[in-house]
């Protein structure tokens, strides 16, 4: 799988962004908020709020998404490629059992796929298909939302700030969980502006600014040697400094 993203703008929030995620890479975005991530992500994934539109190019493994019709859209999403968003209760159905819910993705592509209770032991969560989301934890949620995003293995995981509201024991577990049940095939694209994850979880990074990729490069050449004035200043602030 190759996703190649050329000239992407969305009015003045995106600006010309380009990069291309081959199979098996693990690719971080990173800024503050408001830099145009997650745009991004939704540009990918047609899923941008009424309103804005994409241009440019979006292709993966060489078929045009933007502009696609929602049809073939649906198809892909849950499917080739699927979202973990940093708010799990924004892609649950609080009136659906969590177990429906795991296995949900199986329905809509009309495949057979393995019971709930099985994906969902694999996220650390046995004995809670019957149970609905308001009854789990935020940390719980957000590894439902995983199992959701994991169960048709996708060939592009897209995570949005998928840790950002957790506590640091809970982030480690979720950011284990990805690393874990993401196959090697599977390619990664973590949106975050925390360093210390992308350190953890990435190959390379792009690092964005009012809408535009100000600076690329592989994780180690990025967070040690840092070219771009804006990328100093996220890592003077964060709490890779110290060890640098």
């Amino acid at each position: 799988m190759t996703l190649t993203v050329e000239n992407l703008r969305v009015a003045d929030l995106v600006r010309g962004v380009s990069f291309e995620l081959g199979a098996g890479e693990r690719v971080g975005l990173i800024g503050e908020s408001g830099s145009g991530k997650s745009l991004t992500a939704l540009s990918v994934l047609g899923l941008l709020p009424e309103g804005l539109s994409a241009t440019g190019s979006v292709r993966l493994d060489g078929r045009e998404l933007l502009g696609a019709p929602e049809k073939q859209l649906s198809r892909l999403r849950g499917n080739g490629m699927a979202m973990v968003f940093q708010e799990p209760m924004t892609a649950l159905n609080p009136a659906m059992r969590i177990g429906r819910q795991v296995t949900e993705p199986f329905r809509v592509h009309g495949r057979r796929g393995r019971p709930a209770e099985e994906l969902l032991a694999a996220v650390g969560l046995p004995g809670v298909a019957r149970a609905y989301p308001h009854q789990l934890s935020g940390g719980q949620r957000q590894r439902v939302v995983l199992a959701i995003a994991l169960a048709n293995d996708p060939a592009l995981l897209i995570c949005d700030e998928p840790t950002t509201a957790l506590d640091v024991t809970v982030q480690a577990q979720i950011l284990g969980l990805i690393r874990e049940r993401l196959s090697a095939e599977s390619s990664l694209l973590f949106i975050t502006h925390d360093l210390a994850v992308v350190a953890q979880m990435c190959d390379r990074v792009l690092v964005m600014l009012d809408g535009s990729i100000v600076e690329h490069g592989s994780t180690r050449e990025v967070l040690t040697a840092p070219k771009h004035a804006y990328t100093q200043r996220l890592l003077a602030a964060s709490d890779l400094e110290g060890a640098r």
